[in-house]
């Protein structure tokens, strides 16, 4: 089992929501997260007053799958949240960690069987 966090532009969360569910990942977590790298920031203007941000909005979704889906699942993310055909800076990210036990809350199932 394991944990993938995926970092990804808000305007690619339902793509990637209706991506994932097509391979059959149908259960994530998903969160607004606000974060800076190598895009450095950028400016905005607010009631007509320019000011500078280094935290840009992003959104973070965690998924938690099974041996088998994860790279269908990196893969799937991969291609669904890069903008144009190369990808840009501040696509996001993705992280795999491993997951030592999954329950399930309702029943008490356990291990694989709760993802």
């Amino acid at each position: 089992m394991k944990l993938i966090i995926a970092i990804i532009q808000p305007p690619k969360l339902k793509a990637v929501q209706e991506a994932l569910r097509r391979i059959g990942v149908s259960r994530l977590t998903v969160g607004d997260a606000m974060g800076f790298a190598r895009q450095r920031g950028q400016d905005e203007t607010y009631r007509g007053a320019e000011y500078k941000t280094n935290l840009l909005r992003k959104v973070a979704l965690e998924i938690a799958v099974n041996d088998d889906f994860v790279e269908k699942t990196i893969e799937c993310l991969e291609q669904v949240a890069r903008t144009g055909g190369e990808g840009t800076i501040g696509d996001g990210k993705v992280f795999v960690l491993p997951m030592e036990e999954a329950i399930q809350v309702s029943d008490g199932a356990r291990g694989p069987g709760a993802i």
